[in-house]
């Protein structure tokens, strides 16, 4: 047990360093960057947005901080001999990497818990910020019980949409109403539509009622039909997509909730399910990596091929994050289910490690 807690702190106080390393390395990147970007901005106002990006820079490393802080751990072990003492007391490779994994898999959940929800939040402040500096953000959607909501803007006003559900691909929506108003915030008319096609330039509402607001008495008596018409429009497929905001920004906590919106709204949580999954996933796979590196990285240090090892690991960690990232993106486009897609990458990482581990280390 006291031998189990002195690799735990090693460990710890060996990933915690590269991290530090890493956020400091990738603040001044970050500020470099933004300054060049928005040289129009007060210092002030880029360290406002360097702080904010940076913790889903630096979440997003995550893997690769926790791969490099598991060679660092164990080429330090093999260079002061402690290993050697380790395994001739008969220890086996999987016993020794024992602690290390629990630690690995403790800070993947705290990420996962308390991280995310604080990525997510400065993520979503970064990008408003960034939005409202390049006069973009103007169109504005929202899932609710009542349906879908969203808000175009244009030269002549603002216009309001709310539809009580719309097909998978965000094209057509269902019992649309469209409210104009004018740039004064005066409401112009209303119009309800049986469904609502978004085509290029416009809206192509189908069995349309129009009232007319601005006329005196009741809009009732001026209201006409129209079996179609269109209404203007600068918004696009991609843009109402991008309007919903990346699982990125929505906690790990209200994400369920989230999803499940969307999907009594008609839409597709392909994405947002995909992610879900991916992020409670990220504990285990973290914990593979450790396996991985640790496999290569647990040899002698007067091995001459001991760098030709760490670097094989380095890489081959690289290697599954990628595929892992890979199937991820197949996810969100629907050619593998959403817990292949999200779990087959971990646990093939995690598989893998303990084979390579059992090859090398126990023959």
């Amino acid at each position: 047990m006291t031998l189990d807690l002195y690799f735990a702190r090693k460990f710890l106080v060996s990933f915690l360093g590269v991290f530090v390393v890493f956020v400091v390395i990738l603040t001044l990147i970050d500020l470099v960057d933004e300054v060049q970007d928005f040289p129009d901005m007060s210092f002030a106002e880029v360290l406002e947005l360097v702080f904010l990006k940076a913790p889903e820079a630096n979440y997003e490393i995550m893997p690769l901080v926790m791969i490099l802080s598991t060679v660092a751990l164990f080429v330090r072990l093999a260079r002061s001999s402690e290993l050697v003492v380790v395994r001739a007391a008969g220890r086996s490779a999987l016993r020794t990497l024992a602690a290390p994994m629990i630690v690995a898999a403790l800070v993947g959940v705290v990420g996962l818990t308390v991280f995310n929800p604080v990525v997510a939040a400065t993520a979503k402040r970064y990008n408003e910020l960034i939005n409202a500096h390049l006069g973009a953000g103007r169109n504005v959607l929202a899932i609710s019980d009542t349906g879908l909501w969203l808000r175009q803007g244009g030269a002549r006003g603002q216009t309001v949409i709310h539809a009580e559900r719309a097909s998978s691909d965000l094209s057509v929506l269902y019992a649309a109403t469209f409210i104009a108003f004018s740039p004064d915030g005066q409401p112009l008319r209303r119009i309800m539509a049986d469904s609502a096609a978004l085509e290029d330039g416009g809206w192509r509402l189908r069995d349309a009622k129009i009232w007319p607001l601005r006329v005196s008495g009741n809009p009732e008596r001026a209201a006409r039909e129209l079996d179609e018409m269109t209404v203007p429009s600068a918004l696009t497929r991609d843009r109402i997509v991008d309007s919903f905001g990346k699982p990125e920004f929505i906690s790990i906590w209200a994400l369920p909730g989230f999803i499940d919106q969307l999907e009594e709204a008609g839409f597709s949580a392909r994405r947002y399910a995909v992610w879900l999954q991916s992020e409670i996933s990220r504990p285990l796979f973290l914990t593979g990596l450790v396996m991985i590196a640790a496999a290569f990285a647990m040899r002698h240090a007067r091995l001459a091929d001991t760098g030709v090892s760490v670097l094989t690991a380095v890489l081959l960690c690289f290697v599954l994050y990628y595929i892992r990232n890979f199937a991820q993106i197949m996810g969100e486009n629907g050619q593998v289910p959403v817990l292949l897609a999200a779990w087959a990458p971990p646990l093939a990482t995690f598989l893998l490690a303990v084979g390579i581990l059992l090859h090398m280390e126990d023959g």
